[in-house]
């Protein structure tokens, strides 16, 4: 099956779908799920190691999965033998690295530079597209792109331009510039090659693989020493958010959305991040909604906007 058709995406035309099912709609709840889970982790890591929280997560994802996808599991199970290989190299690069470097940079630098640093993700997807799989960016992509990346810096600025050049580098940025990168591969590649399994299966498989990538490093962990996870309500309900709303639902939203809109409009919508973390915050840790938070919405979504509809004007 051709990859602008990956077996993956609905078979429900998209004209006869309800509106909840939209990928555009679903590709608007993964950022809205990784800003928690980056909210969530940067008090995480304070008591619990990269590598534990990120293998004891997704151990928890698969034991709530797996009762809902069990029967779909065995039913598929010949395809999941026979493309293992690459079943493999996605979850080691999403489940299995990507978190893990997530984490590994929420020690050593701020929430602020992560976001900034994530703002690379769009441009890096189509640079990765574009050397791989060919997928030359139009005009209109290329300008939502930059208009969204301007609404990052206006929120991350907070509306004032020397903010961003008083920011300080630290060892967790390039960490993260390491994650932004192998995010882009993983999605370039979920569209080139996709797993040919229904979206259920393929998330339980897709965990399993990055699960079985990090268990002998935490092993070691352990062996060593470290990995201790402290049993407080707090790091319990860390535990609760990050192992379904992260892990869940947002790779089950992500991977349904670059299955039909494509690594280049998906990587797009990375740029809510910054905006629904300054929600977040406002919500839980009492800050201000403030004039910024505003217009970098505006701007991101008018680049989106954009570049999606440039995009889909020439199947209408």
């Amino acid at each position: 099956m051709p990859p602008s058709q990956p077996p993956t995406a609905a078979a429900t035309p998209a004209a006869a779908r309800p509106w909840y099912l939209s990928p555009y709609l679903m590709l608007v709840l993964p950022p809205l799920f990784w800003a928690g889970n980056a909210v969530v982790g940067r008090v995480a890591v304070a008591e619990v190691s990269p590598l534990a929280l990120s293998t004891v997560r997704w151990a928890l994802a698969i034991l709530l999965l797996l009762p809902l996808t069990l029967t779909g599991l065995l039913t598929q199970w010949p395809v999941v033998r026979r493309r293992w290989k690459s079943l493999a190299v996605l979850g080691i690069l999403s489940s299995g690295l990507y978190n893990l470097l997530l984490y590994m940079a929420l020690e050593t630098t701020t929430a602020i530079n992560v976001t900034l640093l994530n703002s690379a993700m769009p441009m890096t997807i189509v640079l990765v597209s574009w050397m791989w799989l060919r997928d030359r960016p139009s005009r209109g992509a290329m300008a939502g792109i930059v208009l969204s990346m301007i609404g990052v810096a206006v929120v991350v600025s907070r509306g004032e331009p020397a903010v961003l050049l008083g920011l300080e580098l630290h060892q967790g940025d390039a960490l993260m510039l390491v994650a932004v990168v192998v995010w882009a591969i993983y999605s370039v590649m979920l569209r080139a090659h996709p797993p040919g399994l229904t979206p259920g299966v393929f998330l339980t498989v897709q965990m399993a693989m990055g699960l079985l990538f990090l268990m002998p490093f935490y092993g070691i962990e352990i062996a060593m020493g470290g990995g201790a996870i402290p049993l407080t309500w707090t790091i319990v309900a860390v535990f609760a958010f990050i192992a379904t709303g992260p892990a869940i639902g947002a790779f089950y939203f992500w991977n349904r959305g670059v299955a039909e809109a494509g690594a280049n409009t998906a990587g797009l919508y990375i740029n809510l991040l910054p905006v629904f973390t300054a929600i977040l915050a406002v919500i839980f840790l009492g800050e201000e909604f403030r004039w910024y938070h505003a217009a970098g919405l505006a701007l991101i979504f008018t680049g989106i906007a954009l570049a999606t509809l440039r995009r889909r004007r020439p199947a209408a």
